[in-house]
């Protein structure tokens, strides 16, 4: 009898399954490499990968998830970055268990997938996603002609002002330092700034990279886009190097940035 009721408690704690909700794209697209993505009840908007992610419950924004959404569905666990903080502190009031998490550099990305895995018991998986990351750095080799490099977020045709770009303290940043090259913005204060036409003519960098995304900017006339790129005097464009890049994972700091990698560095040391 005794052993009967120990194969009982087996068998329910394998049953036994996470309740969790996603509060960021990033978050949702490690949960599913890790296996678990039958776990997740809910995430939030622009959890666009994989496509089963776009079925599930969405709670909100990721910078305004609603709390009583999320209390409804009664969470074991919520998982966002260090902006959702007060979301998660007022979470935990109502006793639910959260997890916070960092995304900002390379090594955050892969310390958050190890946490991550630790704690839904997916390590073997988890380090085998940070290992497909260290591989795609040790691919390649550094450019052999050290250049600044401007990475912008987004693509528009008026430039007049809100050129975000990557500055200190982001993936977008440890990229261009593994590359050999240099990022054009020099300020340690910011991880993305806002520009204008005149602060990217000062910055005069040697390379732009353009991000854009058709999902988000489906509406973006690209060879206007470029074109205005292309007046503004500097020497990527007097040398012809100013790319535009359309990829859906670019934008999201999870296990793809592997992905992210491998396509910049084909960019950078072109």
């Amino acid at each position: 009898m005794k052993n009967i009721f120990i194969i009982l408690l087996f068998i329910l704690s394998l049953e036994a399954k996470e309740r969790l909700v996603s509060l960021s794209p990033s978050v949702t697209e490690i949960l599913y490499a890790l296996g678990v993505g039958e776990e997740i009840i809910a995430t939030s908007s622009y959890s666009l990968y994989p496509l089963a992610a776009q079925k599930l419950p969405i709670i909100g924004g990721y910078t305004n998830p609603h709390i009583e959404k999320i209390l409804s569905m009664k969470p074991t666990l919520v998982i966002g970055h260090g902006y959702n903080q007060n979301t998660l502190d007022k979470l935990q009031y109502f006793h639910i268990k959260t997890l916070i998490l960092k995304f900002k550099t390379i090594q955050n990305i892969k310390d958050s997938i190890i946490t991550l895995g630790k704690r839904l018991s997916r390590e073997e998986t988890a380090r085998k996603l940070v290992d497909q990351i260290s591989n795609s750095i040790e691919k390649f080799k550094k450019a052999k002609e050290p250049h600044s490099v401007m990475i912008v977020y987004g693509l528009k045709e008026d430039l007049r002002s809100g050129i975000y770009i990557a500055g200190k303290e982001i993936y977008f940043n440890d990229i261009i330092h593994l590359s050999g090259n240099t990022n054009a913005y020099t300020d340690e204060s910011t991880a993305q700034p806002v520009l204008n036409y005149e602060n990217v003519i000062a910055l005069n960098p040697d390379q732009i990279i353009i991000l854009h995304s058709h999902d988000t900017e489906p509406n973006v006339d690209i060879k206007k886009a470029l074109a205005s790129w292309y007046s503004l005097p500097t020497r990527a464009s007097k040398n012809k190097k100013i790319t535009i890049i359309d990829e859906d994972y670019l934008h999201i700091p999870s296990h793809r940035v592997a992905l992210t990698i491998e396509r910049l560095m084909a960019v950078l040391n072109d």
